[in-house]
């Protein structure tokens, strides 16, 4: 059996972002679970664009991982292509986490 991880990001706490990023930055590298997902999700995308440390980091991840963050979410915040620019993949997400629960992925929420 594969192991599968969805990590969502959607705490609009600094530190608990930092800490989701650097655990879901790791686990990819290091290969610690075979499959990973990580969507950023709600307040956390605000920090994406907002909190340099945050930025870097999320731009970190978006290098080893394939990152996603809620169109619906960034679009009504207006910060769709500031999210884009970092390498992270802008869409609805809704029925995709959805999905990778049914798919049997893990969800760990941040």
């Amino acid at each position: 059996m594969d192991t599968k991880l969805l990590i969502i990001i959607a705490s609009g706490d600094r530190e608990k972002v930092l800490t989701a990023l650097m655990y879901a930055k790791n686990t990819i590298k290091y290969g610690w679970i075979e499959d990973v997902r990580v969507v950023f999700f709600g307040p956390s995308e605000n920090l994406l664009v907002g909190d340099t440390d945050v930025t870097a980091s999320a731009a970190e991840l978006a290098k080893v991982g394939q990152p996603l963050a809620c169109n619906f979410l960034s679009a009504r915040e207006g910060i769709s292509e500031q999210i884009e620019s970092l390498g992270i993949t802008v869409d609805y997400v809704g029925s995709m986490i959805s999905d990778y629960i049914k798919d049997g992925y893990a969800p760990m929420v941040w």
